[in-house]
């Protein structure tokens, strides 16, 4: 559901956008620091197809929803924040236990963007057999998303492995900022996985597509209105949201939502950012600078964007010979039973891998 609508012309255009986009100025990000077991061509010899392989099926996915694009992306930082890029997030429930999507943050991550995972695995391991992991896979679908909804296109280093369990409730609540959280809380959380201020800034900008539900804002209308939030936005969202429980939900950038760019900031210089963590990005003197500036300048976003997200997609990153490649996304190599039904000897093999 849109702000308001005289936004669905705003679609309209986003969409002739997203179908005119070719590859976005090329960023030269080979100064980037990787982790060890980490690099850009991993998996060249492995599966030299894998990345056309995703992106293929990601072209026909977006081409039918585009807003898909925004829901890989949000899974992709939500696996990263809690205890590493290592696929954890994609993992169920077994037997009553835990698993990362049942925590207050992840409860609204896309049940769709979990199933494109799956399906994107199924392909991999077809063309490849099982040497690419799910937290690669996921890694390469959220540059895609951001590359094909009109945003910059670069490589991702690989070589991840997959985690063998998920994080608790508690930590993924301790380590994914909540949208009601204002700037200082917001640093200071990431700062502990090396991420500055210019890393917040442009990781923030993610918020350019996707939709959020009125509950993650709504502590800005009622009961009393926010002041740092445009007096027009607001009348808008209380017309989406009439309560402060409402279930509904809107577009996280009012001017196009399905598109990539720098729009996000240009909304918060006219404190029209949908969370008080967006917002406040704008009113905090840290990073009032920053947001101008990407306001100001797409390609100095683009840039800065990227840089972020190869940092970002390294944190705490399983490799060698740690963890393991999965064989389905959503349950280790143990508690999967098709590989336990395979011979003593062939189940040996694929814990190896």
């Amino acid at each position: 559901m849109s702000v308001s609508t005289c936004f669905t012309s705003l679609l309209l255009v986003s969409s002739l956008l997203l179908a005119s986009h070719g590859c976005a100025s090329e960023i030269d990000y080979s100064s980037a620091p990787l982790a060890n077991g980490l690099s850009w061509t991993f998996h060249e010899y492995n599966c030299p197809k894998l990345e056309s392989i995703v992106r293929k099926h990601l072209k026909k996915v977006f081409k039918e929803n585009i807003g898909l694009a925004a829901g890989l992306l949000r899974l992709h930082f939500h696996d990263c924040f809690v205890q590493g890029c290592d696929g954890s997030v994609l993992l169920d429930a077994i037997d009553g236990g835990e698993s990362e999507q049942d925590a207050t943050p992840n409860l609204t991550l896309r049940a769709e963007a979990f199933e494109i995972i799956d399906d994107l695995r199924e392909l991999v391991h077809k063309q490849c057999g099982r040497v690419v992991s799910c937290a690669d896979i996921a890694a390469i679908a959220a540059r895609d998303a951001v590359s094909l909804s009109g945003g910059p296109d670069y490589r991702v280093p690989l070589g991840r492995r997959d985690g063998l369990s998920p994080a608790s409730t508690d930590v993924v609540l301790a380590n994914i900022p909540a949208p009601t959280s204002d700037t200082s809380a917001i640093l200071t959380s990431l700062a502990t996985k090396n991420l500055d201020a210019t890393d917040v800034v442009a990781l923030s900008g993610g918020h350019t597509i996707g939709i959020s539900h009125c509950t993650a804002f709504t502590g800005r209308l009622y009961p009393n209105q926010d002041p740092t939030m445009d007096e027009t936005l607001a009348e808008d969202l209380k017309q989406v949201c009439p309560t402060a429980n409402s279930t509904s939900t809107t577009v996280m950038d009012i001017r196009t939502p399905d598109k990539f760019d720098n729009k996000y900031y240009v909304g918060l210089v006219n404190r029209q950012g949908l969370f008080t963590s967006d917002q406040d990005l704008y009113m905090d003197s840290r990073t009032k600078d920053i947001v101008t500036g990407f306001a100001k300048d797409e390609k100095l976003f683009f840039e800065k964007f990227v840089f972020s997200m190869i940092k970002m997609g390294q944190l705490s990153v399983l490799t060698g010979t740690e963890g393991e490649i999965r064989a389905k996304c959503s349950v280790t190599n143990q508690n999967n039973p098709s590989l336990a039904t395979l011979p003593e000897e062939d189940q040996e093999t694929a814990a190896e891998l």
